[in-house]
């Protein structure tokens, strides 16, 4: 079997194994293996084959790496935030009963109790009916309705 298909075989392997983890990581390694299998097909040495695979494996994770934590928010709960806020959640209405000096409430909102801050709390806060503009963590942010 010659090298070359040994390199085509090993990036097969790695990005079926890819396909069970699902972190891109193990694809990103296998394009080192296509380059030393393109490497193979050159007539470049086993050597040669070796450090293009490894420096085409290691540029493509450290740049997936970068790519992927420049696009990731920096705090964890932040991520959640970011996925409930794909929820549509925003836009929704809840009514609010009373609010505390401090800005926050307690409302029902999708038959659950929630933890509920004011857009402004600086504003004179009325209780009635509110608009979700934000979820921070698991806070829902009002507004009032317009």
């Amino acid at each position: 079997m010659s090298t070359a298909t040994l390199w085509w075989i090993a990036a097969i392997v790695l990005a079926g194994a890819e396909l069970l983890t699902g972190t891109l990581y193990l694809l990103v390694i296998a394009t080192g293996a296509v380059a030393a299998a393109l490497a193979a097909h050159l007539g470049l040495g086993l050597g040669a084959q070796i450090i293009l695979a490894a420096v085409v494996g290691i540029v493509n994770v450290v740049a997936w790496h970068l790519w992927r934590t420049k696009k990731r928010p920096s705090h964890p709960a932040d991520f959640a935030h970011n996925a409930t806020r794909n929820r549509l959640d925003i836009g929704g209405v809840v009514v609010v009963q009373s609010w505390q000096d401090d800005g926050s409430t307690q409302v029902s909102y999708r038959g659950a109790m929630w933890s509920a801050v004011a857009l402004d709390p600086s504003a004179q806060l009325q209780p009635g009916r509110h608009v979700v503009v934000d979820i921070r963590r698991n806070q829902l942010v009002l507004r009032p309705e317009q």
